[in-house]
């Protein structure tokens, strides 16, 4: 079995995110700022292997874009 590729970076989503972070949100269709922004933390935390701390620097990667997350 091959080695999975680390598929970071992903879009433009930042690398601080994590390697579990950025796999779990590309298999989600989640590939760059703009996708994470038509979601909610909530929508966010429930995908498996995004946790807080990811949420938070996708919410600062956002704000420095002119982005915000969408509304619960």
């Amino acid at each position: 079995m091959a080695p999975t590729p680390d598929i970071r970076p992903v879009g433009d989503l930042p690398n601080e995110i994590g390697k579990t972070a950025a796999r779990e949100l590309s298999h989600n269709g989640i590939d760059s700022l703009q996708k994470v922004s038509e979601h909610s933390t909530k929508e966010l935390l429930a995908i498996h292997g995004v946790g807080p701390k990811a949420v938070a620097i996708l919410g600062e990667a956002l704000t420095a874009r002119g982005l915000d997350f969408k509304a619960p």
